[in-house]
């Protein structure tokens, strides 16, 4: 002989249902609940009334052919008002949920590209949503909210994917250094020019001090020595000059030894070059250009 229960004590947050001889008599609210054993009362079934969650794991395949796991999350809860449907009209509610979302997930992601698919999660999302609700609402469950938590394709397509991905950014990272390299050629070459171009006037200003300097020099000589020439002045400091730069020569040059002819005869006959040189310079340029543009060189 089976054990006689006259009461039943019901959990917060959990509402079961009562049976009299395997009829449905009435619901059992949480606390104590008074049964009558003599007519076979019994709690059935209870079932919880808080928010529950069902995570769902799908298989599907994208429109480019590409194997993808989606992960939705349900969110459900008992509609209190329709208590007498949830507890008998479903055998299996949970099983039910699930067959929906992968209807509606195998329906939707076909028609879209793996790469909109991470982006249009939210739209797959709304769409289980909806059909749940209009399905379960019928059997006296409230669809709250459908989540797309996690979308995991095939490990060799993620491999692949990343690929690309590190393929566009050592592109991009290529064609960057390539425009860094570029403005730094750019912006070296205008300092070169730049730098040649205060080098020509620095020599410029050279030869106009050391113009200046002989036509002095040849203006003091003329006034302090009676009898001697410009002509004559003018092939001394030119020969003055001359060995100055021999100096500096062998000073600033790397070998020790600077081997030149060293007689009167020779002094004359460099003398006689260079004046020989500075009378065709003169001359060519007469003939080239007028006498303001030498002037102006």
């Amino acid at each position: 002989m089976g054990n006689i229960n006259c009461c039943a004590c019901v959990d917060t947050g959990t509402v079961g249902a009562i049976e009299r001889c395997g009829k449905f008599s009435r619901l059992a609210e949480p606390g104590i609940n008074w049964l009558n054993p003599l007519c076979c009362e019994e709690v059935a079934v209870t079932m919880s009334k808080r928010v529950q969650q069902l995570d769902v794991s799908v298989e599907t395949k994208t429109r480019d052919n590409v194997f993808v796991t989606l992960v939705v999350s349900v969110q459900y809860q008992i509609v209190p008002e329709s208590l007498y449907d949830a507890f008998y009209r479903l055998t299996d509610y949970r099983s039910q949920i699930r067959s929906y979302v992968f209807d509606v997930v195998r329906a939707t992601v076909p028609k879209i590209i793996l790469d909109d698919v991470f982006v249009t999660k939210e739209e797959i999302a709304n769409d289980v949503r909806d059909e749940l609700s209009k399905v379960m609402g019928t059997f006296g469950f409230e669809i709250l909210q459908a989540l797309v938590t996690d979308i995991d394709p095939a490990p060799r397509v993620k491999d692949a994917m990343n690929e690309i991905n590190a393929a566009q950014r050592l592109r991009l990272a290529a064609a960057e250094r390539a425009e860094g390299d570029k403005v730094t050629r750019v912006k070296a070459a205008e300092a070169e020019a730049e730098a040649r171009y205060l080098q020509g006037m620095g020599i410029s200003r050279q030869r106009q001090a050391i113009l200046n300097g002989l036509r002095d020099s040849v203006a003091d000589f003329s006034g302090d020595l009676e009898g001697v020439s410009n002509k004559e002045i003018m092939e001394l400091l030119l020969l003055t000059q001359y060995f100055d730069m021999v100096k500096d020569v062998g000073a600033a040059s790397k070998g020790s030894t600077l081997f030149m002819t060293h007689s009167p005869l020779a002094v004359n006959k460099v003398a006689a070059e260079l004046r020989g040189v500075l009378s065709g310079g003169v001359a060519q340029a007469s003939a080239g250009q007028p006498a303001g543009q030498q002037m102006q060189r």
